[in-house]
Formats: C-alpha cells, structure tokens, sequence
C-alpha cells in the first residue's frame, strides 16, 4: 500500500481528518494524478475518503482540478455511494460557478463537459440521491439554465412536483430556486 492509500484509508468523517487530507495533498501536487483516480475508483472501498478531501481541497485550488475536468465530468455519473457523491456534488456546483464567472481565473468546461454535468445533475435530482446532492444538483442545474434555455422549464417541472415529497432542506432550496426561475 502507498503512502496516499494509507493517508486515505485512515481518513474519517471528522472535518479534522477530512481537511489533514486535504493538506497532505495540498502539499503535494505531484499525487493528483493518483488522488483524482482514487476519488472515482469506485471498487476501491476509500473512493469516498478521498472525495471527502477532494471537496475541501476544491476551495484551496479549484483551478488544480482544470486538466482533470474530462475525468470529474465524466466519472461523477457513475458514483454510486452517498458518501462520495454528495462531495463530488459539491465541487461540481463550484466548478460551475468558476466557469460562469467573468474573471480571469475561471475554470473552463467544453461543451462535452457541460452536457456530461447536466446529465449527471439532473440524474441526481430526479433519483434516489440523498437531499444533499439534490440541492447541489438543484442549483448547478440553474446555473446552466441560464446558458441552456431548455433546462430552467425542465427544472421548474421537477422541483414543483417533487415539493411535497421532501425534506424542510430540499424545499427551502427549491423555494429559492423556483423565485429565481419565475
């Protein structure tokens, strides 16, 4: 077993173990190749541990994941475990928002990339996903609606019928999205 392997293994839920994670990659970007390939290993009992630093590794150096977008966009729509999908969720929505940004720092995604995100959050949103990952899937969907003119009707038609079935979570951010998209 590899160091990386071992720091992962022993990763817990705590935010102290999570972000020492997260720092012992931060420290060495050398590893991100292995690091990215072990969040989306899903055979791999640890894939979650690592998206769980993933996560906290995004608000430190988003721009780290722009070589490796072709393998979160395309990888995200084929986790399976809760646990590894709300994080990865999570980073996809600030991808996003770092894409729709107008600075010079954004992050860019192809159109192939865009298509693969829309399809893996309206998945997300419409399956068995916990309220988590449907809220993140909730508001990445609005942020490409506002580019792809199709999805905003498609997202108003899900969140009302879906209203009365949720969590106090689930509706207060599908309350806000919906004011957004009248």
């Amino acid at each position: 077993m590899t160091e990386l392997e071992s720091i992962i293994e022993q990763t817990t839920g705590y935010k102290n173990s999570r972000q020492s994670t997260a720092d012992y990659m931060l420290a060495r970007p050398e590893l991100l190749d292995l690091f990215l390939f072990s969040c989306f290993e899903i055979d791999n009992p640890n894939h979650y541990k690592a998206c769980w630093a993933m996560e906290l590794m995004a608000y430190e150096k988003l721009e780290w994941f722009q070589p490796y977008l072709d393998l979160i966009c395309s990888k995200s729509q084929k986790l399976t475990n809760e646990s590894a999908i709300r994080p990865i969720a999570k980073v996809l929505y600030l991808l996003l928002e770092a894409h729709y940004k107008k600075t010079d720092d954004r992050i860019t995604l192809t159109e192939e990339q865009r298509q693969d995100l829309i399809e893996t959050n309206f998945d997300w949103l419409i399956n068995d996903a916990k309220v988590a990952a449907k809220v993140y899937a909730m508001r990445c969907l609005y942020l490409l609606g506002n580019e792809y003119d199709w999805i905003h009707p498609e997202l108003k038609t899900i969140l009302v019928k879906d209203f009365s079935t949720h969590t106090a979570a689930y509706k207060a951010v599908s309350k806000h999205i919906l004011k957004k998209l009248k």
